[in-house]
């Protein structure tokens, strides 16, 4: 196709799309040969028929939105397949035509870059909430292949921002919350800074107009007030840098109004303490001049202690560096300093686009691009062991928000977590098999415990044990996604395994009554059964018997009726009778839990009761909740506890004593004697005389509740004390 000629025109006979087209070739000529600018304009014709007689909301011709953003690529020097595909971007969503279409026109490569762009389509009874996520998720999957997607993508969005005037208001705040949890972070995670700059204050503009407004109206009041105090500032530090032979250059820095609102909320401090902050930015040749250059700021104003950061020597997770400072001013005044060299500037503002951008850098963008494809690789393993779209993105959402702390292994390598991350954290950030097994920790060689949060410098050594395995504790206070997912995964695994199990005991325990093995039963009988109950497999049937959502009794009856004696047999049994209990240990875990109405211990007389997708409740017999439970034949069966039961049980005892002082104290050290320990003490009534309490005791079984019934019941102040029934 031949090249589209650049000259001067009367920009009011033109079309805008064609003015955009005529500004998007003048950039690209800049860095693309000739045949590459004209397969540029080749798919921007092929887009412009596609999109034919489509408009925007503004009343433009929807082309325009398209070159936009292939405008905001090129000026970061895109490849011209990312600058097709931005262009591209919306056929398959909005037009027929599809990707095989778009393959077979250009070629795979831009085809799979507009796939990965594209939004899911036709998504049914799914919550607006599931269909975002599902294409945010579809679109790190995209973005995993080829890391253009995403800058096409925030590129996309950024444009939309920009345009999003005619929208409806509602639309508007939910676009713009969208923009500032999702994609201002993961440009941010891309180390893109000037692209999360104009989304944070679009997306802050559009979800808080009133407040941008009223913050953007007292920037530029104090503006002119500080102009005189920044121009001093900035002369003495560039003269100061000057005489010491440093060339570098000065710049005044100006935080954006997002950034001053979320300074002003995190921190609960006014405008004005905020806007009294001097920011200024020193542009170095060398790292050994950022170096020099500190010492000269330190020489001349005083530091502040605990606020300097070394970005150079340890980079953020998205390879931004930087030595950041806080001085005291003049008047007493903070001054905040960055200092970088220009070439840290140009990645800080592209990030991985500079992986395009500046080909000759080609260290720095391998660097970032290993750290960027670092963490798309711990996203995958994510979103692979994710339940579903939305914990997805609550676990991306974790991920895109650290304040990084550096700690060490034993043998030296620097691993990065957020501030508040914990042991366990650590061990998964190391190793998925690593983080499943681990039993104990040391940090600088002393004991501690695997909640420990970390703080920057320390050195873990993480001891792990075969026969370890996830903790479901453990969710209460690990912070990183990976942490998060790899646990829920294994938990979710074992509960199918632990329903299996149980499943399996169950409905064993009710063929006996019939004189069958589930063993013996023929694999034709088996699928007639499984055909019936719409299950795929034995082992699905099994675990859906072990959770209580089928009733081990019914499913005997349907694999009795494939033989006319068993089926007999069985129809005269009372369903809510078996032959022998089930019997258990109390420590199965996940799908056979203790009431907590009743806390029943070994000893007790218990029953068992289905909760549907949760697996067998054991209550005591006295418990109130059980007798509801008999009404439902099928839904209860007899259990007891197994000779082999031991660990420690949960029982709750309320006791009355004198309201005198150290009787609580006396109460515990009896309980201690008898070993056993208090795990939580509620005061239910109290006066002058009489305090009413309930105690919740760790013991061994009946016996030992017993015991130390009696040794309470022999203190002075005890006046009486019972078990709680329910």
């Amino acid at each position: 196709m031949p090249e589209i000629a650049v000259k001067p025109i009367n920009d009011d006979l033109e079309h805008p799309e064609e003015i955009l087209l005529r500004e998007l070739c003048g950039i690209l000529h800049t860095y693309l040969d000739e045949t590459q600018v004209n397969e540029v304009v080749r798919a921007y014709h092929y887009s412009a028929k596609a999109h034919l007689g489509q408009f925007r909301k503004s009343g433009e011709a929807y082309i325009c939105h398209p070159v936009s953003v292939a405008i905001t690529l090129a000026k970061m020097r895109m490849d011209a397949h990312g600058i097709m595909a931005a262009l591209l971007h919306d056929v398959i969503e909005d037009t027929p035509i599809s990707k095989q279409e778009l393959s077979d026109q250009f070629s795979s490569e831009v085809a799979e870059l507009v796939d990965g762009v594209t939004k899911l389509t036709r998504i049914d009874s799914r919550s607006r909430a599931e269909a975002q996520a599902e294409n945010v998720r579809k679109m790190f999957l995209a973005m995993a292949k080829d890391l253009r997607v995403i800058i096409v993508k925030l590129a996309d969005r950024l444009h939309n921002m920009q345009t999003m005037g005619n929208m409806p208001s509602e639309k508007k705040r939910r676009i713009a919350k969208e923009t500032i949890e999702i994609y201002a972070p993961i440009a941010n995670r891309l180390g893109m800074n000037d692209i999360r700059h104009q989304l944070e204050s679009l997306g802050f503009k559009a979800l808080y107009p009133n407040r941008y407004t009223v913050i953007n109206n007292a920037v530029k009041k104090s503006r002119g007030n500080r102009k005189e105090i920044i121009d001093t500032i900035q002369n003495t530090i560039q003269t100061r840098l000057k005489d010491t032979g440093l060339e570098c250059t000065v710049a005044g820095r100006e935080k954006n109004i997002a950034s001053i609102y979320h300074k002003m909320l995190i921190k609960k401090i006014s405008f004005t303490d905020v806007f009294d902050v001097y920011a200024f930015r020193i542009y170095c040749q060398k790292v050994d001049d950022c170096y020099r250059a500190l010492g000269c700021v330190h020489n001349l104003y005083k530091p502040i202690p605990g606020r300097f950061k070394d970005y150079i020597a340890l980079p953020k997770a998205n390879g931004y560096q930087s030595l950041h400072t806080i001085l005291i001013g003049p008047y007493g005044m903070p001054i905040e300093i960055q200092i970088r060299t220009h070439e840290m500037h140009r990645m800080s503002e592209s990030g991985i686009a500079a992986h395009w951008l500046y080909k000759s850098d080609k260290d720095k963008s391998e660097t970032i691009q290993a750290r960027v494809n670092e963490w798309l690789r711990d996203l995958l393993e994510i979103q692979k062991s994710a339940g579903d779209s939305l914990e997805f993105i609550d676990n991306l959402k974790v991920d895109l928000f650290p304040q990084e702390v550096f700690v060490f292994t034993p043998k030296g390598k620097i691993i990065k977590l957020p501030r508040g991350a914990s042991i366990v954290d650590f061990a998964y950030m190391v190793h998925t098999d690593v983080g499943n097994s681990c039993i104990s920790a040391r940090i600088d060689k002393k004991m501690v415990p695997l909640q420990t949060k970390l703080e920057n410098g320390m050195c873990i050594d993480v001891t792990t044990a075969a026969w370890a395995r996830p903790n479901p504790l453990w969710l209460n206070y690990v912070i990183t996604a990976k942490a998060r997912s790899c646990i829920r995964a294994h938990l979710k695994n074992f509960k199918q395994q632990e329903a299996i199990t149980l499943g399996r005991r169950l409905l064993e325990a009710e063929l006996e009554t019939i004189n069958l093995q589930l063993d013996d039963i023929d694999n034709s009988r088996i699928l007639q059964v499984l055909q019936l109950l719409k299950k795929h497999s034995l082992a699905d049937l099994l675990e859906d018997i072990g959770l209580g959502n089928k009733m081990p009794f019914l499913v005997a009856k349907y694999i009795a009726q494939t033989d006319p004696n068993s089926a007999a047999k069985l129809n005269d049994r009372d369903p809510s009778s078996s032959g022998k209990p089930l019997i258990i240990k109390g420590t199965e875990g996940i799908v056979v839990n203790l009431a907590k109405c009743c806390r029943p211990i070994p000893g007790d007389p218990i029953i068992g009761f289905f909760n549907p997708g949760k697996g067998i409740v054991v209550h005591r017999h006295e418990c109130c909740n059980s007798n509801d439970a008999r009404k439902k034949q099928t839904s209860w069966l007899d259990v007891e506890w197994s000779s082999e039961a031991t660990g420690e049980y949960s029982a709750e005892i309320r006791i009355e004593l004198h309201n005198q002082r150290g009787s609580l104290a006396t109460i515990a050290s009896t309980i201690s004697s008898m070993e056993s320990n208090i795990e939580n003490i509620n005061v239910v009534s109290q006066d002058s005389r009489v305090s009413v309490d309930l105690l919740t005791l760790a013991v061994r079984d009946r016996s030992h509740l017993a015991n130390i019934i009696r040794k309470l019941k022999k203190l002075n102040i005890v006046l009486k004390i019972t078990r709680i029934k329910a």
